[in-house]
C-alpha cells in the first residue's frame, strides 16, 4: 500500500474543488508548480491519472478515476479539515458532544464522571439536543453524538448501545391507574404534554395513542423530558416518557409502565475519521459501562 501525505490528498482534494491549479495554489498558500508537483506525485503513488488538465487551459477536469477518489474523500476531508483547524486554535483539548437533554441530563452524570477521571485536562462541551446532530458532525462541530435514531449516513460510525421502555406518566390526582393496554382509550379527551415534532418518543407515543384513526393533539410540546417532567408534576397533562427518566419518589406523579411499545434504540455515533480516537474510544467504553442495566437493556 503506498504512503500517501495528507498534503498530496488535500492538494488534490482543492484542486478538485476548484477546477483550478491557480485557485488551489491561492487556497494553500503553494506556487503553481508545488500543486502541479504533488498532483504528479499523487498520481504516482496510486499509478493512475487524476486530473487532465490542456496546456495553456485556466481550468482541469478529473478523469473518471480522479473523480471516483474526490468523491470518496470529499465527505470527511471538510470534517477533518475543520476539526484539525480547530483543535490548533485552542490551548487545551477538547471533545464535544451533543445528545438529547434527558439523556444528558439523566443517564449520564456516571459518565461524565468516569471521563474526568481518566482524562482530567480535556474540556467536555456539550450540546443539549436531538436535531441536526448528524449536521453538526458534518460542520466540525461535534466529535460525538448520542441519539435515538440511526441516520444511516455512510460518513458517521454508529453502534447500538441499548434500548428503554417507555412509560405512561400523568397526575396522581387524576385518580387509579389504568391497564397498559386501556391507556390509548383512558387517554382520549385528556391533556397531552410531549416532546417537540420530529423526536423520536413523540412520534412513538403519538401511533400508541391514535387508535382507529382517532387523532391525538398536544397542548404543549417542549424540547426535553425534564421539562414535560415539571409540567405533569403541575397537572397539566400526561405524557409518555423513557422509562429511566421517571422518579418514583415524585408524588404528584402516577406512573404506568408500557411494555408492549417497541423499546427506543439509543446509538452512540461519531465521525468515521474519529472512530480511532483515544477520547472517542474513552466515551464509547465508559457508556457501553454506565448506560447498562437498569437504565438500557442491551
Amino acid at each position: 500500500m503506498p504512503k500517501i501525505s495528507l498534503p498530496l490528498v488535500q492538494t488534490f482534494y482543492q484542486v478538485g474543488k476548484l477546477g483550478s491549479y491557480s485557485a488551489a495554489a491561492r487556497e494553500l498558500n503553494l506556487s503553481h508548480p508545488s500543486i502541479s508537483n504533488h498532483i504528479r506525485r499523487l498520481e504516482h503513488l496510486i499509478g493512475e491519472r487524476l486530473v487532465s488538465a490542456e496546456r495553456g487551459a485556466r481550468k482541469v477536469e478529473l478523469t473518471p478515476r480522479g473523480l471516483d477518489l474526490y468523491e470518496l474523500i470529499r465527505p470527511e476531508f471538510d470534517i477533518m479539515l475543520t476539526r484539525l483547524t480547530q483543535l490548533m486554535e485552542r490551548q487545551r483539548p477538547v471533545i464535544r458532544i451533543g445528545m438529547p437533554q434527558g439523556i444528558f441530563h439523566d443517564l449520564f452524570p456516571k459518565v461524565v464522571r468516569g471521563f474526568r477521571e481518566r482524562h482530567p485536562t480535556v474540556e467536555m462541551v456539550v450540546y443539549e439536543r436531538d436535531t441536526a446532530l448528524p449536521e453538526m458532525v458534518r460542520r466540525g462541530t461535534l466529535d460525538i453524538f448520542v441519539a435515538e435514531r440511526h441516520f444511516g449516513d455512510p460518513v458517521l460510525m454508529q453502534q447500538l448501545l441499548g434500548r428503554y421502555g417507555l412509560t405512561l406518566i400523568y397526575p396522581r390526582s387524576w385518580g387509579a391507574a389504568p391497564a397498559d393496554r386501556d391507556v390509548p382509550e383512558w387517554a382520549l379527551g385528556r391533556p397531552f404534554v410531549s416532546h417537540e415534532p420530529g423526536q423520536t418518543i413523540r412520534d412513538i407515543a403519538i401511533d400508541f395513542l391514535s387508535p382507529k384513526g382517532a387523532t391525538v393533539e398536544p397542548i404543549i410540546s417542549v424540547s426535553s423530558s425534564v421539562s414535560i417532567k415539571r409540567y405533569v408534576s403541575e397537572g397539566l397533562g400526561y405524557s409518555i416518557l423513557p422509562s429511566w427518566s421517571v422518579e418514583p419518589e415524585n408524588q404528584n406523579v402516577a406512573t404506568v409502565p408500557l411494555p408492549n411499545l417497541t423499546p427506543v434504540p439509543i446509538y452512540f455515533g461519531t465521525a468515521q475519521f474519529l472512530k480511532e480516537s483515544e477520547l472517542v474510544i474513552s466515551v464509547l467504553e465508559l457508556c457501553r459501562k454506565e448506560l447498562s442495566g437498569d437504565m438500557l437493556d442491551g
